[in-house]
Protein backbone atom coordinates (compact mmCIF):
# COMPACT_ATOMS: atom_id res chain seq x y z
CA UNK A 1 0.00 0.00 0.00
CA UNK A 2 1.71 3.66 -0.91
CA UNK A 3 1.63 6.21 1.68
CA UNK A 4 -1.87 7.40 0.01
CA UNK A 5 -3.68 4.29 0.89
CA UNK A 6 -3.55 2.88 -2.36
CA UNK A 7 -3.50 -0.77 -2.66
CA UNK A 8 -1.02 -2.36 -4.54
CA UNK A 9 -2.60 -5.64 -5.69
CA UNK A 10 -4.36 -7.49 -7.89
CA UNK A 11 -7.97 -8.13 -6.98
CA UNK A 12 -9.33 -9.38 -10.79
CA UNK A 13 -8.34 -11.10 -13.61
CA UNK A 14 -9.03 -10.96 -17.12
CA UNK A 15 -7.62 -13.52 -20.18
CA UNK A 16 -3.90 -12.18 -20.12
CA UNK A 17 -2.18 -15.65 -20.81
CA UNK A 18 -0.28 -16.79 -17.94
CA UNK A 19 3.14 -16.37 -19.08
CA UNK A 20 2.39 -12.52 -19.39
CA UNK A 21 5.24 -11.85 -16.01
CA UNK A 22 7.31 -14.31 -17.12
CA UNK A 23 10.93 -13.10 -17.72
CA UNK A 24 11.62 -14.95 -20.80
CA UNK A 25 9.51 -13.16 -22.97
CA UNK A 26 10.43 -9.62 -23.77
CA UNK A 27 9.40 -6.73 -22.17
CA UNK A 28 5.82 -4.76 -22.87
CA UNK A 29 4.96 -1.42 -22.48
CA UNK A 30 1.38 -0.46 -22.01
CA UNK A 31 0.39 3.16 -21.53
CA UNK A 32 -2.76 4.16 -19.35
CA UNK A 33 -4.78 6.84 -18.10
CA UNK A 34 -5.26 7.68 -14.49
CA UNK A 35 -7.15 11.26 -14.29
CA UNK A 36 -5.05 13.37 -16.34
CA UNK A 37 -2.20 11.79 -16.12
CA UNK A 38 -0.41 8.85 -18.87
CA UNK A 39 1.54 6.30 -17.41
CA UNK A 40 3.69 3.44 -19.04
CA UNK A 41 3.90 0.66 -16.93
CA UNK A 42 7.22 -1.60 -18.15
CA UNK A 43 8.20 -4.99 -16.97
CA UNK A 44 11.73 -5.06 -15.98
CA UNK A 45 14.32 -7.74 -14.20
CA UNK A 46 15.34 -6.41 -11.27
CA UNK A 47 18.96 -7.83 -9.62
CA UNK A 48 19.19 -7.68 -5.73
CA UNK A 49 20.93 -4.32 -4.40
CA UNK A 50 22.21 -3.88 -1.08
CA UNK A 51 20.42 -0.73 0.29
CA UNK A 52 21.53 1.53 3.75
CA UNK A 53 18.13 2.61 5.12
CA UNK A 54 16.93 4.45 8.22
CA UNK A 55 13.86 2.53 9.66
CA UNK A 56 11.21 4.51 11.14
CA UNK A 57 7.71 4.86 11.95
CA UNK A 58 6.29 8.32 10.97
CA UNK A 59 3.04 10.18 10.67
CA UNK A 60 2.34 10.94 6.84
CA UNK A 61 2.43 14.40 7.74
CA UNK A 62 5.83 14.30 9.04
CA UNK A 63 6.85 12.17 6.07
CA UNK A 64 8.93 14.71 4.17
CA UNK A 65 10.55 16.27 7.11
CA UNK A 66 12.16 13.39 7.72
CA UNK A 67 13.08 11.97 4.53
CA UNK A 68 14.87 15.10 4.31
CA UNK A 69 17.94 14.47 7.04
CA UNK A 70 17.62 10.75 6.25
CA UNK A 71 19.18 11.08 3.14
CA UNK A 72 22.15 12.91 4.09
CA UNK A 73 23.04 10.93 6.74
CA UNK A 74 22.30 7.84 4.73
CA UNK A 75 24.99 9.42 2.22
CA UNK A 76 27.45 9.93 5.56
CA UNK A 77 27.24 6.87 6.84
CA UNK A 78 27.98 5.27 2.79
CA UNK A 79 30.85 7.57 2.30
CA UNK A 80 32.62 6.96 5.66
CA UNK A 81 32.54 3.14 4.91
CA UNK A 82 34.14 3.71 1.62
CA UNK A 83 31.23 2.70 -0.40
CA UNK A 84 29.30 5.00 -2.70
CA UNK A 85 25.49 5.43 -3.66
CA UNK A 86 24.44 3.21 -6.71
CA UNK A 87 21.69 5.14 -7.80
CA UNK A 88 18.94 8.11 -6.61
CA UNK A 89 17.15 7.84 -3.36
CA UNK A 90 14.29 5.81 -2.69
CA UNK A 91 11.69 5.03 -0.16
CA UNK A 92 9.18 2.52 0.84
CA UNK A 93 5.98 3.17 2.89
CA UNK A 94 3.84 0.42 4.54
CA UNK A 95 0.72 1.64 6.64
CA UNK A 96 0.50 1.09 9.99
CA UNK A 97 -1.84 2.21 12.77
CA UNK A 98 0.76 4.70 13.49
CA UNK A 99 1.76 6.17 10.63
CA UNK A 100 3.75 4.37 8.23
CA UNK A 101 6.12 1.94 9.01
CA UNK A 102 9.23 4.50 6.39
CA UNK A 103 12.64 3.12 5.08
CA UNK A 104 14.32 5.65 3.06
CA UNK A 105 17.86 5.38 1.99
CA UNK A 106 20.18 4.76 -0.86
CA UNK A 107 21.45 2.02 -2.96
CA UNK A 108 24.73 0.81 -2.34
CA UNK A 109 27.94 -0.04 -4.26
CA UNK A 110 28.29 -2.95 -1.33
CA UNK A 111 26.83 -4.17 1.73
CA UNK A 112 27.18 -1.63 4.60
CA UNK A 113 27.42 -2.04 8.41
CA UNK A 114 25.07 -0.77 10.77
CA UNK A 115 25.60 3.04 11.57
CA UNK A 116 23.64 4.86 14.59
CA UNK A 117 20.42 4.85 12.82
CA UNK A 118 21.61 3.51 9.60
CA UNK A 119 21.13 -0.39 8.48
CA UNK A 120 21.87 -2.64 5.48
CA UNK A 121 19.04 -3.95 4.21
CA UNK A 122 18.13 -5.09 0.41
CA UNK A 123 15.88 -4.28 -2.86
CA UNK A 124 14.89 -7.47 -4.30
CA UNK A 125 15.70 -9.17 -6.95
CA UNK A 126 12.79 -10.77 -9.85
CA UNK A 127 10.13 -9.14 -11.98
CA UNK A 128 8.61 -5.97 -11.22
CA UNK A 129 6.68 -3.26 -13.16
CA UNK A 130 8.01 0.39 -12.99
CA UNK A 131 5.71 3.67 -13.48
CA UNK A 132 7.26 6.87 -14.38
CA UNK A 133 5.18 9.58 -12.63
CA UNK A 134 6.29 13.50 -13.33
CA UNK A 135 4.87 16.09 -11.15
CA UNK A 136 4.55 16.59 -7.42
CA UNK A 137 5.10 14.01 -4.69
CA UNK A 138 1.68 14.64 -3.45
CA UNK A 139 0.02 13.39 -6.96
CA UNK A 140 2.50 10.07 -7.30
CA UNK A 141 -0.98 8.00 -6.09
CA UNK A 142 -1.76 8.07 -9.52
CA UNK A 143 1.51 6.15 -10.87
CA UNK A 144 0.02 3.40 -8.08
CA UNK A 145 -3.35 3.49 -9.47
CA UNK A 146 -1.50 3.04 -12.82
CA UNK A 147 0.64 -0.18 -11.62
CA UNK A 148 -2.52 -1.79 -9.78
CA UNK A 149 -4.66 -1.14 -13.07
CA UNK A 150 -1.66 -2.90 -14.96
CA UNK A 151 -1.56 -6.03 -12.30
CA UNK A 152 -5.25 -6.83 -13.06
CA UNK A 153 -5.25 -6.25 -16.23
CA UNK A 154 -1.74 -8.83 -16.49
CA UNK A 155 -3.65 -11.59 -14.28
CA UNK A 156 -0.83 -10.07 -11.88
CA UNK A 157 -0.05 -9.93 -7.67
CA UNK A 158 2.67 -7.82 -5.88
CA UNK A 159 4.67 -9.97 -4.46
CA UNK A 160 6.80 -7.55 -2.07
CA UNK A 161 5.91 -3.67 -0.82
CA UNK A 162 6.28 -1.28 -3.46
CA UNK A 163 9.09 1.47 -3.51
CA UNK A 164 9.27 4.94 -5.30
CA UNK A 165 13.06 6.26 -6.33
CA UNK A 166 13.70 9.76 -6.62
CA UNK A 167 15.32 10.50 -10.06
CA UNK A 168 14.95 15.01 -8.62
CA UNK A 169 14.98 16.78 -5.82
CA UNK A 170 12.07 18.66 -4.50
CA UNK A 171 12.95 22.03 -5.53
CA UNK A 172 12.60 20.67 -9.09
CA UNK A 173 8.98 21.70 -10.23
CA UNK A 174 7.93 19.07 -11.91
CA UNK A 175 9.99 16.09 -10.21
CA UNK A 176 10.22 12.49 -11.63
CA UNK A 177 9.55 9.35 -9.50
CA UNK A 178 9.72 5.93 -10.58
CA UNK A 179 7.60 3.61 -8.38
CA UNK A 180 8.49 0.08 -8.84
CA UNK A 181 6.67 -2.78 -7.94
CA UNK A 182 8.10 -6.34 -7.43
CA UNK A 183 5.24 -9.01 -8.93
CA UNK A 184 4.54 -12.30 -10.85
CA UNK A 185 1.74 -13.61 -12.73
CA UNK A 186 -0.89 -15.42 -10.61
Amino acid sequence: MHRSGHEIDATTVDSAPPDELALDSPPRRAVGRVGSMDYRVERVALEEQPTAVVRAVVPEAGIAEFLGGVFGEVIEVIGAQGLHPAGPPFGCYVPTPDGFQVEPGFPATGPVEPSGRVLPATLPAGPAIVVLHTGPYSAVAAAYEAAQAWLVDHDGEATAPPWETYLDGPEVAEPRTLVYVPCRPR
